[in-house]
């Protein structure tokens, strides 16, 4: 018999994977914005900040590395050097949740402009020293711009449809375990 804890982090890694997957086939099929020249919103990378921030055992490194690395090769984009991006600001992010979890969500959101902002600042450092053809900045920023509008979306549909909320300070699982 599986504990409650396991299940409940189980059951929420394969809703990850689930959703990533989903999103990245919508992303493929021939009549996703994408083909017209617009740049949605990077609609994994958001869910993946929102998990980060609320639950992070739920999404741990290898699973975060593993759906990008599996995003970038499906999208023909180089690989490697988003994930390892991704990789960072999630892992400084999840080293400040315990200090976020009492705090308004508006410096949540503050937080993650911030990070998706740096994460910008660093691909494009990263491409211009390696004499890399880059995107057009503006493009670029307004497609991270439409990321952070759709974080409110995302983070209200994992606490209302997958019940992903933000554990309070001092609260414990089923077993005891604190959160």
């Amino acid at each position: 018999m599986v504990d409650p804890v396991t299940r409940a982090r189980l059951w929420h890694r394969v809703m990850f994977v689930t959703i990533a997957a989903l999103v990245l086939l919508l992303r493929l099929l021939p009549l996703s914005p994408s083909t017209s020249g617009f740049s949605g919103p990077d609609i994994t990378l958001a869910l993946t900040l929102a998990w980060v921030l609320r639950r992070p055992e739920y999404v741990p490194v290898a699973l975060i590395v593993l759906v990008i690395v599996v995003e970038d090769l499906l999208l023909q984009r180089p690989p490697g050097l988003w994930p390892l991006i991704v990789l960072a600001a999630t892992e400084s992010l999840r080293a400040r949740e315990d200090s976020l979890r009492g705090l308004p969500f508006i410096f949540e959101f503050g937080l993650v402009a911030f990070t998706l902002l740096a994460m910008v600042a660093v691909k494009r450092a990263v491409l211009f020293v390696t004499v890399v053809p880059q995107p057009a900045l503006g493009a670029e920023l307004l497609h991270m711009l439409y990321t952070l509008a759709i974080y409110p979306v995302v983070v209200a549909a994992s606490a209302f449809l997958l019940g992903l909320k933000r554990p309070a300070p001092g609260q414990v699982d089923e077993l005891g375990h604190r959160l």
